[in-house]
């Protein structure tokens, strides 16, 4: 490490973590609600970091964003609106609005700032979907949004993205089986949610617990598995819903529906690498069946 860099830790259990050099902090500082940093990594560009954790970088936040929206979007017959807890840097939106058929994009935020950062560093991430007319941002809390807003709206959703912060402190809410009950009862027919679950080998018994909440209110969870650089980690995110199922897609179908519903610009996805992320090796099999 030159003395032009710094080198920040992160924890992914209380026995493991890792760290990535930095070389400059454009800003950091604390909203209402956390610790914010955004800085320049040479392997990763600009990243962001929420009360010392990694959320996205440019260089890598494709292989998050994209699994969590089009592996249940690609299952989907045509989704035309989303709901989007979190996920505040616009990366869940900009590939939600790659589908033709996309009318309406809610995004909650609870923190402004994180909005506000996007605006002003991250354009490679949300590439001008925060500035969309199809989406309609909310500053105010998910867990509220969603049991009380949103049902008093009548509001209805093919997609339900949940892009959030760890399963810890406030978010923590956010992973209970009641909210993922909520979240289902503003799936329209045919819909489905989406979340990340932790990083088996390190927190095994978090990723095992938030697949069972999640099978205690649907009838079909699909986990699925991504290597992503700025978690340090192999990453376990999953599907759930009660109709859909994307192990139900051969790579064939996939690529038909990635040409036909205009999703351009992939970095990660294709038939072959959707297929593949669902398979489970035999030790993580382990942790994450029924």
């Amino acid at each position: 490490m030159s003395e032009r860099t710094t080198r920040l830790w992160e924890a992914l259990s209380d026995w493991s973590g890792y760290y990535f050099d930095v070389t400059e902090c454009l800003e950091r500082g604390r909203s209402r609600y956390q610790e914010y940093e955004v800085w320049v990594s040479p392997l990763f560009g600009r990243m962001f970091r929420l009360d010392g954790c990694a959320m996205t970088s440019e260089a890598d936040e494709c292989i998050y964003h994209e699994n969590l929206v089009h592996v249940p979007g690609l299952a989907h017959a045509g989704p035309r609106s989303a709901l989007v807890i979190g996920g505040g840097d616009g990366g869940s939106a900009e590939e939600l609005f790659k589908y033709r058929t996309m009318q309406q994009v809610v995004l909650v935020e609870l923190d402004e700032k994180v909005v506000e950062l996007a605006h002003t560093y991250f354009h490679a991430v949300h590439r001008g979907a925060l500035d969309d007319p199809r989406l309609e941002l909310r500053v105010q809390d998910g867990l509220e949004y969603v049991r009380r807003v949103a049902p008093a709206e009548g509001r209805k959703f093919d997609l339900v993205v949940l892009d959030l912060t760890d399963p810890v402190g406030p978010a923590a809410a956010l992973y209970q089986e009641e909210f993922f009950r909520a979240c289902k009862a503003l799936l329209a027919e045919g819909g489905a949610l989406s979340l990340h679950v932790g990083a088996p080998d390190h927190q095994p018994e978090r990723v095992r617990e938030l697949l069972r909440r999640l099978r205690a209110v649907f009838a079909h969870v699909r986990p699925h598995l991504h290597y992503i650089p700025l978690y340090g980690a192999n990453w376990t995110l999953a599907c759930a819903s009660d109709t859909l199922d994307p192990a139900s897609l051969d790579a064939a179908t996939v690529d038909a529906r990635i040409a036909e519903r205009g999703l351009r610009d992939l970095r990660y996805l294709d038939g072959e690498t959707y297929r593949a992320r669902l398979v489970m090796p035999r030790y993580l099999r382990e942790i994450m069946q029924p």
